[in-house]
Formats: C-alpha cells, structure tokens, sequence
C-alpha cells in the first residue's frame, strides 16, 4: 500500500466497503468510522490525508463533525470530501461554508474518487479523457441506461451526420483556402509588376531588385486578406454545424422520449402548450431493474421536459412520481440480488421485490443532480414552475402480476414487473 491515507466516516457498513475498495485500486490506505463522534475521537492519534465525510448519521451528522473538525487548529488543514442524497444548493453552500472542499453524490462512482484524489494531489493524473457525473458537460440522452431503446440509432444518427458535417467544413476550408491563395497571388504579382519601371529603349532588360517596402506591404495585405476570409467562412460554416447539431440534439431527444414509452402505447405525449388537467394520462418512462429511477437517460428526459416548459413560459407543477416493480430476484443480501434466469421456477426466486429501491429513504429519492436541476428550474421561474417529486403507490400497477402457479416463471414474472417499474410525469 501507498503512504496516502483516507479516513471514511459512514454508518453504513456497505459504504465504507464500496468505497475502501475504490480507494484501495490507488494505493491509498485506508481507516474507517461509522460514526462522527468515532471520527473524531481517531482524528485525535492520527492525521489522515483525507476524510470522506457522510451526511446523514446518527448522533452527530456531517455537518457538525466538519465544523468540530475545521474548528480544531491540529485537524483544520485536513480535507474533507462529503457525499450526501441531500437536495441541491442550500446543502451545498453550508457544506462549503464549513470547510467542505466539495459535495459528491450518494451513489459516488470510481471516475468521481480518481478526479477528487487528483485534485487534491494525492495520486498522478491516471484520468482519461472520458467525464465523469462530478463535472457534467453537454449532457446527451444515449438510450435509458443499460436499456434496450432506440437511442441507439438516434445516437449513429447524430455521429453519421457530425461527421458528414466535419467532412464538409474540412473540404470547404481547403477549397476556401486554395482559391483565397490563387487570387492574392495574381494581385500581388499584378502589383509587383506595375511597380517596377519600364526597360529603356536598347537596354537589354537585367533583373531588377524589387521594391522591398511594396513587397513587405504586399505579404502583409496578403496575409490580411487570407486570414479575414478564412475566418468569415469558417464562421458561417459553424453556426451552420451548430444549428443542425441542435435540430439533430432535438430530434435525438424526441427519439429517446418516444422509445421510452411502452409498447401497449402507454405513455400519452405532454401538450406543446398549457399544462394537463390531474386526469390526464402522465408521460411514462419505464426504469430497469438496478437503474436509478432519477438518474441517466431519465434524469435527461426531466431536464429537457422542464426547459421546453420554462421556454413556454408554463406556470404549475410538475409532479414525478417513481413506482417499483416486484422483480423475481436471486442472490442474497451479503453478495447483492440479480434478476433470476427466464427459465426459473418461480418458487425459486430467493426475493420478490426491489431491495435497491426500498433501501432508500425519501431523502435519497431524489439524487443530488436533479435537487440541483429542481433549485435552477425555481430560481429562473420566480416559483411559477414547481416540481414535486414522490414515490407512488405499489399497489398501483399497470400489467397485473401472474397468478403463483407451480408453472409460472421468472421470466413471466419479471416481464410484469419491468412494466411496473416506471417513472410517471405529469403537469398540472
């Protein structure tokens, strides 16, 4: 092992093995608390390099044990990571203004750990070139997560059309290049020309030195020339590329929303305009069994539902509601559950159910990213657009579960299960 050390402070025993084992891939020793006043209490013999800081623990919570920590002068200079379910920015601002060097979401993922390390010097810079969810950039949907949808073609669609479009500009700037090139060159020469004085009459003509000074105005001018045009056109050019990326971005998202619609025609497209009555049919998006039901191709789906409202001026509410499906599942609470083989019996599934889902609390429902887009979508309408987000009704299905026979299979099951297993919007 390295000589970096972390310090984790979770309750949750599952956590700090998770996270431990991400740490550990970088050499990085590790110690762990389950609790604030634990942490705190070990701060005292030792002098971790970092400290990965929970939110929510009994007793003492993380906020508390950042600030007792900040406030002591032998442990203040230690930084400290917290990660926390805890809606968006008020959180966020508190959490820094304690000493906080930064927030993580809950489910924290390796790329997020390697970034936050390299940030804070304590291993080489290993990242690639891929972003991770602690920096999110230009945000495309690509298909529901793991989720077999036609995402996929919108997807070849926009590289196909990207790269005809690179090929285009390519061309145009060689040609553009090629022709600005030839043109300058002929008024040059014309010019050159004209300054050099005529042959007298009988002389034989010798070489002449040309004019310096014109030669020297002439490149410059030619120079000037070259690089004006080549930047007007490459300007055109682009916003052109730009424009057609939107549509083709827009086109992508109507691809994606469609698909995600079940094949009984289920979901009933949002109006363009004013929003629907409470007895409306909702905008269904179905969730994997294991995907986050608020996050990915899903979360994507929300953003762009709530800017084209925001565009159309839409004052309301925007109620999401989540619903579990009951999946057939095999494995144990020790090694994790995993959807049983299509061909078992029934009678022997180990759980029927969601444990992932139901593990959660109503905080943890809503990951920090969509807390966050819930406080700009506030912000920017003045409170005319409000977005509530809850957990539905299990009882609440929309493909009745198979009667338990000793023919029944988990694959019929999960098949009604992964009905059920949806994301419901509608706006009032």
């Amino acid at each position: 092992m390295g000589a970096k050390r972390a310090l984790i402070v979770d309750d949750s025993k599952s956590a700090r093995l998770f996270l431990a084992r991400v740490l550990e891939n970088y050499e990085i020793d590790v110690d762990s608390a389950e609790s604030a006043e634990a942490a705190i209490d070990y701060l005292g013999s030792n002098r971790p390099d970092v400290i990965f800081m929970d939110h929510m623990m009994p007793g003492m919570d993380g906020l508390q044990a950042v600030q007792a920590i900040k406030n002591d002068p032998r442990t203040a200079t230690i930084p400290i990571m917290m990660y926390t379910s805890q809606e968006g920015e008020l959180y966020l601002g508190q959490a820094r203004a304690l000493g906080a060097v930064g927030v993580l979401p809950k489910q924290i993922k390796p790329a997020d750990v390697s970034k936050v390390l390299y940030q804070l010097h304590l291993v080489p810079d290993r990242r690639s070139a891929e972003q991770s969810s602690f920096t999110a950039l230009n945000t495309r949907v690509e298909g529901l997560a793991g989720e077999p949808v036609a995402g996929m073609s919108s997807k070849a669609l926009t590289e196909t059309a990207l790269r005809e479009h690179f090929a285009e500009l390519r061309r145009a700037l060689v040609a553009g290049v090629d022709t600005q090139t030839d043109r300058i060159t002929a008024e040059v020469r014309a010019l050159l020309l004209e300054a050099l004085p005529p042959p007298q009459p009988g002389e034989v003509p010798r070489r002449a030195t040309p004019p310096w000074p014109w030669v020297v105005a002439c490149a410059a001018l030619a120079i000037a020339l070259l690089s004006s045009a080549l930047w007007w056109r490459s300007v055109k050019l682009l916003e052109g590329v730009k424009v057609e990326i939107a549509q083709l971005r827009e086109h992508q998202l109507t691809q994606a929303v469609a698909a995600a619609a079940p094949v009984s025609g289920q979901q009933t497209p949002l109006p363009a305009g004013a929003p629907q009555s409470p007895d409306s049919k909702p905008m269904i998006v179905p969730v994997p069994y294991g995907a986050e039901a608020l996050g990915g191709a899903r979360l994507e789906v929300i953003r762009q539902l709530l800017y084209r409202l925001v565009r159309q001026k839409v004052a309301g509410v925007v109620d999401i509601r989540s619903f579990a499906g009951r999946f057939c599942l095999v494995g144990s609470a020790l090694d994790g559950y995993s959807l049983a083989p299509e061909e078992t019996a029934f009678s022997k599934c180990d759980v029927v159910g969601n444990p992932s889902d139901e593990a959660l609390s109503s905080a943890q429902r809503t990951p920090l990213a969509l807390a966050n887009l819930i406080g700009e979508i506030r912000a920017s309408t003045h409170g005319a657009l409000e977005v509530q987000v809850s957990a539905g009704d299990p009882a609440n299905v929309l493909s009745p579960y198979p009667a338990a026979s000793a023919e029944l299979t988990a694959g019929e099951w999960n098949r009604a299960a992964g009905a059920n297993s949806r994301i419901e919007i509608r706006v009032r």
